[in-house]
């Protein structure tokens, strides 16, 4: 039987994760310079801002494992009930390409910063767009559900249902 919310763990981690992803792209331009430095041999020196992407990276990583975890062990509520088998294989399918993501970023992040792999970093790279676009397009669609179809989606993701 699937839960009829999400937990206050579920909910807290979710909002956690999206602040941190939301820093990712806000201190994107800092990492882009700091690897084009270290990649040309200048010596890295320690910067908050720096930092607080490669831990914030590292931090979603293992909230995002938690997060998976969680949905194993207690589940999910299921799919409003007026969405089409459209909607919901696409709901479906940008759920778990955002997962995968937000797992193959700090992967890829890791191997390039900690083991100066440049495959890793081409990959953490190109991966930032289609993670951004799935964001938005879990946003637009949550926003959809909440004001086109009141079907107080958003609520689920506000209101804890242990």
């Amino acid at each position: 039987m699937k839960p009829a919310g999400y937990s206050r763990t579920q909910i807290v981690l979710h909002w956690i994760v999206f602040v941190l992803v939301v820093q990712q792209y806000v201190f994107n331009d800092y990492i882009a310079e700091a690897w084009a430095e270290i990649t040309e041999g200048a010596e890295m020196q320690f910067s908050p801002v720096i930092a607080a992407h490669v831990f914030g990276g590292i931090l979603i990583g293992l909230l995002v494992i938690w997060r998976l975890l969680l949905r194993a062990r207690r589940g999910v509520p299921a799919s409003p009930e007026g969405d089409s088998p459209a909607q919901r294989a696409i709901a479906h399918g940008t759920h778990h390409t955002l997962y995968l993501l937000l797992i193959l970023m700090p992967v890829s992040g890791v191997a390039a910063w900690f083991m100066g792999i440049e495959p890793a970093a081409t990959v953490h790279f190109y991966l930032k767009l289609p993670l951004l676009a799935l964001v938005l397009l879990h946003v637009i669609g949550a926003l959809y559900h909440q004001y086109a179809l009141k079907d107080d989606l958003i609520g689920r993701m506000k209101t804890p249902r242990d």
